[in-house]
């Protein structure tokens, strides 16, 4: 594969990996009150879970699957901005790699470990009731809140932003694209302590339009990279 191949390849999964996100994002809105329902406890949310069915089950198993888009994308933005500054792109390469793992990891919990505990949860009588709701809720915080919400987000956010930065060191006519996604990390990066402070819940509320927008224009402008520049930066 070509230089060019990758990039746009690369282009075409973060493009098209939007507006996935957004898809599922909505049928899991629709019909399992997401994402509020992480904040609810496992005696609602469980049979919540368990009713969403073999499709709900589905829908998760996808979601999970979806941030392995970063990893071409993060491939695609090397290979293109590396001439610019290859050190910088290098750590954003790193960055992109960890937010699709530890992401997975997050997602993973739903149609895997949470849908088994929905299942037992069921048929448990109160006292074993309250052991699977200590597991869902050790579970959400570790794998939900720590691995994939604060490391995951930290990470996309660390590649959109080191990505827009040599965005802008570039000798690339669109500059703005560099600014919305400066703009687009920065709201990232805050937004992501709504776990910790109730004042950036707007901020994160607000990101999840931006970064599926951005993922787009980004994705776009990858797919549209006529060639890989000839100089390399430090």
């Amino acid at each position: 594969m070509t230089p060019r191949t990758i990039i746009r390849f690369g282009g075409f999964c973060l493009a098209g990996g939007a507006v996935a996100f957004v898809g599922v994002f909505a049928y899991l809105a629709a019909h399992f009150n997401y994402p509020d329902v992480l904040d609810g406890p496992a005696a609602t949310v469980l049979p919540s879970l368990l009713a969403t069915g073999d499709q709900g089950r589905l829908v998760w198993a996808v979601y999970a699957l979806l941030p392995l888009i970063w990893l071409p994308a993060g491939v695609a933005a090397y290979e293109a901005l590396a001439p610019v500054r290859r050190g910088p792109m290098r750590l954003a390469l790193v960055f992109a790699v960890v937010a699709a793992l530890a992401m997975m990891l997050g997602l993973m919990r739903w149609p895997s470990v949470h849908w088994h505990l929905a299942l037992a949860f069921a048929h448990a009588a109160p006292p074993e009731q309250g052991v699977l709701a200590a597991v869902f809720d050790g579970l959400n915080a570790y794998l939900g809140n720590y691995i994939g919400e604060f490391l995951g987000e930290l990470s996309f956010s660390a590649f959109f932003l080191l990505t827009s930065i040599v965005w802008l060191q570039s000798p690339r006519s669109h500059k703005w694209i560099g600014w919305v996604g400066v703009g687009t990390a920065a709201f990232g990066l805050v937004g992501m302590f709504r776990n910790v402070t109730g004042a950036a819940a707007p901020i994160a509320a607000l990101n999840n339009y931006l970064l599926p927008a951005f993922m787009i224009i980004l994705g776009v402008a990858l797919v549209r990279w006529p060639a890989v520049l000839d100089s390399a930066g430090a």
